[in-house]
């Protein structure tokens, strides 16, 4: 689920400047990753929290989709805390 377009707000952008997180890699977790969490009913777009490995480093990728226009929007990217994740980075801890 990636669009023709993909749009960034300047949050976004400082977040991952922030963490170290390079657009190349956000481009590989949207073209190459797995949707961990679907939230289809999210308005206005349905969105999704994706997950891929980078080299050694877990990534998510948070984004929504607008079909209309298709383009991927980019709500926030950033390395996963093994606190609030499994070690596989899938599944949230209860």
């Amino acid at each position: 689920m990636i669009g023709d377009k993909i749009i960034s707000r300047i949050h976004t952008v400082e977040r991952m400047f922030e963490r170290e997180i390079g657009l190349e890699d956000v481009r590989y977790v949207l073209q190459d990753g797995e949707a961990i969490e679907n939230y289809v009913g999210d308005k206005p777009y349905p969105s999704a929290v994706m997950l891929a490995w980078c080299a050694e480093r877990p990534l998510h990728v948070v984004m929504a989709y607008n079909k209309a226009e298709d383009e991927t929007i980019l709500i926030t990217a950033y390395e996963p805390d093994a606190e609030e994740w499994d070690a596989e980075f899938r599944t949230r801890r209860s």
